[in-house]
């Protein structure tokens, strides 16, 4: 359980900072709340993402590693991550998943005398429950956010070839193996969660406002005003790009937002005490607005962005 747990924790700490080489809104449900996608085989194969990759080397797959005896680094080649309000949470990791792995995790599983089998050849799928309590709080944190996790346990299989499927629900996991692993995604963008795009997608992540708004425990007008919101790390000509997207419920919105945004960029830009880098990616931010649709993006050396990062 400990390593389905790691999987959470590397959506959370990754999402607020992307796919098969084209994501696209149909490869999700219309029904979602938010999604998350990496592609490690990019992130390792470009320039600027193999700098993103040796963070994540370092600061999740080790610790993976270590746990669970399972290596990501050397078996996952893409992670989407995705939540509907009915289907609870699901996530999928593709790759060449080893046998070494399988056996493993059902190890893991059978020692915490919670593991349970359910279907039978290639629709075998297993349930394990986690009994432990953790204590999630944290005096120093001022915001509330609950997210969309494992609580009664998670259902996992392998049933398709390099995939493994983990979800929070036994029918979305029965649902996923009779279509082969293959997601019902929308015919159409209309009423989808958009999703951004660049020739060497890394990461991206995206999420409905709306649903945030019951998650967080603050009074937001920003969020109230927010129908979508997007982001997109991509490597641009050895730099990483970061591209950041809302979607406002009137183009007033968008307008005030960009206009506090530029505001936020020109004091700080002509603070004395700001370090180079900090006043050098605050210049080169860009702020654009179109109709509702605000869009912030800026591109840094790699190093830049993973010592922030870290």
């Amino acid at each position: 359980m400990r390593f389905i747990r790691h999987l959470v924790i590397l959506f959370v700490f990754l999402a607020p900072v992307a796919a098969l080489s084209a994501f696209r809104p149909s490869d999700l449900p219309e029904t979602s709340k938010w999604y998350f996608h990496i592609d490690f085989k990019e992130m390792r194969s470009s320039g600027a993402g193999k700098h993103l990759y040796a963070w994540l080397q370092d600061e999740v797959f080790d610790d993976i590693r270590e746990d669970a005896g399972v290596d990501l680094d050397k078996e996952a080649d893409f992670l989407t991550a995705f939540a509907t309000e009915d289907e609870g949470m699901v996530i999928v990791i593709e790759g060449n998943i080893s046998q070494d792995t399988e056996d493993r995790l059902m190890a893991m599983g059978a020692a915490s005398g919670t593991l349970d089998r359910f279907g039978s050849g290639s629709e075998a799928f297993f349930h394990i429950k986690d009994d432990d309590k953790h204590d999630h709080d944290d005096d120093d944190d001022d915001i509330d956010i609950e997210v969309d996790s494992f609580d009664n346990g998670a259902y996992f299989s392998f049933a398709v070839k390099n995939k493994l499927l983990v979800t929070s629900t036994r029918e979305k996991m029965e649902a996923l193996l009779a279509d082969k692993g293959r997601i019902k995604g929308v015919r159409g963008d209309k009423g989808s969660l958009f999703v951004l795009n660049a020739e060497r997608n890394l990461m991206q992540a995206g999420a409905r406002a709306g649903d945030l708004g019951d998650n967080i425990d603050w009074d937001s007008n920003i969020l109230r005003n927010t129908e979508q919101a997007a982001l997109l790390i991509a490597d641009k000509a050895g730099k990483i790009a970061i591209e950041a997207q809302l979607v406002t419920t009137e183009a007033e919105m968008a307008e005030s937002l960009a206009s506090i945004v530029r505001g936020l960029i020109s004091l700080q830009v002509f603070n004395d005490d700001m370090d180079p880098e900090i006043a050098n990616f605050l210049q080169n931010t860009n702020v654009n607005v179109k109709d509702k649709k605000l869009t912030i993006s800026v591109t840094l050396d790699p190093e830049v962005v993973v010592a922030a990062i870290e």
